[in-house]
């Protein structure tokens, strides 16, 4: 399993693509399945930037992964966000669930990140959102790479200001190891 971490607007949904498409892999975004399967008053609710619960997004999570063949390498973008969230991924793992974990953790500046967000123009981008969205990285992203990195989880530092094609040559640098 290759996990693509990162505030939104680092590039986790474009490398994630680009990722699955080179190798073949599975591509499972978590955002984009929450946009697709949450519905009503709690679809409105994280289209204003507003979290759903972990374990709406765990339970979600796990049906989609019932779908994937565990012995297939697949890219999850956007997941885990808490640390409840990564409990329950560091749980399935060490189950045998799915093979190792491989973690791209996709830095990016602020700044670098607002504008990305406002040139998509999708309707949970606002500025608000968006500032909100940093606060959570820091407070709630941040740790979970650490406690990945305790865990003894790889985790590869990529520097997501970058255009999309030099951050994708780092990426596959690491998954084909040196030649």
């Amino acid at each position: 399993m290759i996990l693509l971490i990162g505030v939104a607007g680092s590039g986790k949904s474009t490398q994630g693509k680009m990722l699955a498409d080179q190798k073949g892999y599975a591509w499972l975004s978590t955002g984009e399945i929450l946009r697709v399967l949450i519905t009503g008053s709690r679809r409105q609710e994280m289209l204003e930037g507003k979290l759903l619960t972990d374990e709406e997004v765990i339970n979600v999570v796990d049906k989609v992964l019932e779908l994937i063949d565990p012995n297939d390498e697949f890219v999850l973008d956007g997941f885990p966000r808490t640390l409840k969230q990564l409990d329950w991924l560091l749980k399935q793992e060490k189950s045998g669930r799915f093979s190792r974990i491989l973690v791209f953790h996709l830095t990016a500046s602020e700044k670098v990140v607002h504008d990305r967000l406002r040139q998509r123009g999708r309707l949970d981008d606002s500025e608000e959102a968006i500032a909100k969205r940093f606060d959570e990285y820091r407070a709630l992203t941040l740790p979970i790479i650490q406690k990945l990195k305790q865990a003894g989880t790889t985790v590869v530092e990529i520097d997501a200001g970058n255009n999309p094609e030099d951050i994708h040559k780092q990426i596959m640098k690491q998954i084909n190891g040196p030649r």
